[in-house]
């Protein structure tokens, strides 16, 4: 099974489908991982302050897998935002990964109330510059940080990591940044089980109409629209059925009937004013 590889504005490309590991426990980050690479994907999505980074790395160095089959993504935590804290901090993740580079590394989050996410971005361009990490993104920004970012860098991010799922399908964000060829990386692109998305009748008459799971409707909507999305799970059954989505397409109906169920219902944290 191919995974779609999208252009990304730098150059390089980025598999559709990944694999992510928020709150996979650290002690169970190698399994899960490693069974993921069992099942075919081939980008997985870790964060410093997940604490997972070195379950990631030995599950990578015992794959076997070459390095240049694998896109791997970390991104810097907010207590670690600035000049030499965040060159530390991609070091110290590298370290942990026991990588050479990541395929891309983000800005967690924006902290406006920090004010050092235009300091840090400038960071992770030289980071680019010196082959730590071959793209550089951003994760959690809305277009005032967006906007900020470029005019004081010149540099457009490769992606802008959010959450997004039906109830949330960010179309305004995505509508500023897509056509600066941002690409729009969805988190929670399930819901993270917070609302009965699974029982919703678009979601569900879609699933028995293609004889296939919720989740993979759900996956498949992001997929048709261009969207990098990478579900979460630790049961490597889920894994498969997560990544078989490639043999069927929702109808232009199907489709809308999900949009359609977009309420601007955010279901984590809002990056104008968080502060972890």
């Amino acid at each position: 099974m191919t995974v779609p590889q999208l252009a990304l504005n730098d150059g390089h490309s980025i598999p559709q489908l990944g694999f992510g590991v928020f709150k996979v426990d650290p002690d169970e980050a190698e399994r899960v991982v490693s069974e993921a690479l069992e099942v075919g994907y081939r980008h997985i999505d870790t964060a410093a302050v997940y604490g997972n980074e070195i379950g990631v790395g030995r599950a990578i160095e015992k794959s076997g897998i070459p390095r240049d089959e694998l896109f791997i993504t970390t991104k810097l935590w907010n207590s670690d935002q600035g000049t030499q804290s965040a060159f530390d901090a991609i070091d110290l993740s590298l370290e942990k990964l026991g990588l050479d580079h990541v395929d891309l590394y983000l800005i967690h989050w924006p902290r406006p109330d920090l004010d050092r996410y235009v300091e840090s971005w400038l960071a992770l361009e030289q980071m680019r510059a010196d082959g730590r990490t071959r793209s550089i993104g951003v994760s959690n920004f809305h277009r005032p940080h967006l906007e900020r970012i470029i005019a004081e860098s010149g540099t457009v991010p490769a992606v802008d990591q959010v959450e997004l799922h039906p109830a949330f399908a960010q179309r305004e964000l995505r509508g500023f940044s897509e056509p600066l060829g941002i690409r729009t990386e969805a988190w929670g692109p399930l819901g993270q089980g917070k609302y009965e998305l699974f029982d919703e009748p678009a979601v569900a008459e879609a699933a028995a109409a293609h004889g296939v799971t919720p989740a993979q409707v759900v996956i498949r909507w992001h997929l048709q629209q261009g969207i990098v999305v990478f579900p979460k799970t630790t049961s490597k059954e889920r894994m498969a059925t997560n990544f078989a989505v490639f043999d069927f397409e929702l109808a232009p109906e199907e489709v809308a009937a999900i949009d359609a169920l977009d309420r601007g219902m955010r279901v984590g944290a809002d990056p104008e004013t968080a502060t972890f």
